[in-house]
Formats: C-alpha cells, structure tokens, sequence
C-alpha cells in the first residue's frame, strides 16, 4: 500500500476524524463538554481492555515468543526518557523539574496512539502480534520512574512519586487487567466479550473525540512556548518511533508489529504521567508538558506518524 494511501486510511478513520471534531468544537466555541465522570469511565473501560486482552493473549503465547520483544520494550522505556531529558535541558533550555516533566511524559506511553496505530496495521491487512497490548503495560512503567529519579534524586518526595506511579489507576488497570486475562484465558474472554470486545473502537473513538477539545484548549500554551516545543515534539517522536520499529524488527516482530512498537515508543503518555508528575514535580510548568503532549505528539502521530512507522517497518521488514 502506498505511502499517501496510508494516510488517507488513517486520516478518514472515526477515531481521527472524531479528535477533529472536538478540536474544531472548542476552536468555535462550542458548547459541547464532556461530563467529568463519562471521561474516567472511559478510561477505566479502555486501559482495563487492553490489558485484558493483552493477557487473554498472553495466556495462549509461548514464554521464548514473547521474551524477545518484552525485553526490546523494556529497553526502550529506559533509553527514551534519558533521550528526552537532556534534550529537553539543552535545546528548549528549561528547568530541571520542567525537563523531567517531559521525559515522563515522553518515557511514557499513550493507550489511544497505541490503539489507534493497532486499528491502523489491521486496517492494511497486518496481523500484529496478539501479545502487542501486554508491551503497553511494560513500556509504561520504567519511563516514568526514571525520569522522576532524574528530577528527584536524593528528594525525600521519591517514595511518595514512587508509589503514586505503582498505585496509580493506568498501571493498575493494565497490570491487573493482563493478570486476570492470564488467569481467565479464552474461556473468561468469551464471557465478557460481549462488553470488552464489541464495544472497544466505539469507546474509543468517543475518548478521541474529548481529547481532541482538550488538546484545542492547549493551543494557547503551546503559542507561548514557541516553535522550539514543537520541534521537540516532532522530533522525539520519529526518533523514538524509528528506534522502536528497528528494536521490533530484532526482536523478530511482523513488520505489523514493529510498526505498533514504534508507534508506542514514539507516543507520549497523557493519562499516566499528568498524575505522576503533578505530585512528585508540582513546581513543573503543566502547559508545557501537556502542550507537547497533547497538542503536538498525539496528533503528529495520529496524523503522519503512525503511517510512517508503518512504512519503515515494511522497508526493514521486506
């Protein structure tokens, strides 16, 4: 499939161009919200999916199938957050609290681009690997407690940091949901499909369509940081989504899967990393990290970024 056709596929998705509708309602001042409580049972509803599903998948994966790609991840979450710290020191010259801010969320991974580029490799007729959502729950973690070390080192709000990232609802959602995936198999899934299932992209494309007016409402912070955030933005992102498809390709991932690892590794947490970083860096500039984030990373990848990755991986994929 052509490279222009990629993005048309991926442009004229719901979930792309629901996001463009809630950033065109808040642009004209529409009076369209979201009630607080349906934007948490979203999330709820999303990040307990993946990880249910993840594990359903798991259960049926052999161990030597799976070790490869899980410590390809894993080593991604600790070589992006020490990419986007000094970048973040050195080119947008910010302050030690602001530069971690950034590599959490930047060391993180965001559920939606992960889902959204899933939908994108089936929708070209890629089989990604059924494991792929149980990689989201490892590439969560490690990011984010050690971009918190960066900023924290020898602070006495460590523990507290620490424990906020463990306990904090995504990583409890997507860890206890794989952990009951793995125990309940296909036989617990054929269950509740009904619910987790049907009703995923449906449930998505609705979050999507919040984001989308959340992101519109950043524009504003993003004008007063400059241009410089939004090179910094782009440019991790193909950087880590680059170094992602080729660490899938050695670790023996489809070009399918590669091309969802990339994405995931060029991705920026908005759910995660927000609560994290409020506690242990309440001195960290908010508009800055959810501007980046939200304003220029999510939709560069839902745009251009997840075609492309798609592109390398079936270059070094053959």
């Amino acid at each position: 499939m052509e490279a222009l056709e990629l993005v048309r596929l991926n442009l004229l998705s719901p979930m792309v161009l629901a996001f463009f509708l809630g950033v065109f309602a808040r642009l004209i001042k529409s009076d369209l919200a979201f009630p607080e409580a349906l934007y948490t049972a979203l999330s709820i509803y999303l990040l307990f999916a993946i990880g249910f599903k993840g594990g359903v998948e798991l259960s049926q994966t052999p161990l030597a199938q799976v070790a490869l790609p899980a410590l390809a991840t894993l080593l991604l979450g600790l070589v992006r957050p020490l990419l986007a710290y000094p970048l973040a020191r050195r080119f947008l010259r910010v302050s030690r609290p602001d530069a971690a801010a950034l590599a959490a969320h930047y060391g993180s991974v965001s559920a939606v681009t992960f889902l959204a580029a899933l939908t994108f490799a089936q929708a070209t007729g890629g089989r990604p690997e059924g494991f792929m959502p149980s990689l989201v729950a490892l590439l969560e973690i490690p990011g984010l407690v050690l971009a918190l070390l960066l900023a924290k080192r020898g602070s006495r709000r460590m523990g507290e940091a620490l424990r906020e990232v463990l306990t904090g609802k995504s990583v409890v959602l997507l860890l206890g949901g794989l952990v009951i995936g793995v125990l309940s198999g296909e036989e617990g899934m054929a269950r509740v499909k009904a619910f987790f299932a049907d009703p995923f992209q449906g449930a998505l494309t609705l979050f999507l369509l919040d984001l989308g007016m959340v992101a519109a409402s950043r524009l504003s912070a993003l004008r007063q940081v400059g241009f410089r955030l939004v090179l910094y933005g782009v440019g991790l992102a193909l950087l880590h989504g680059a170094f992602g498809v080729y660490l899938g390709h050695l670790a023996g991932l489809s070009p399918a899967g590669s091309a969802v690892l990339g994405a995931m590794a060029a991705s920026a947490s908005y759910i995660a990393a927000p609560a994290a970083v409020r506690i242990a860096l309440p001195e960290a500039n908010p508009s800055l990290y959810l501007a980046a984030s939200l304003a220029v990373t999510f939709p560069f990848n839902l745009i251009l970024g997840i075609p492309l990755y798609h592109a390398l991986a079936g270059l070094l994929g053959g």
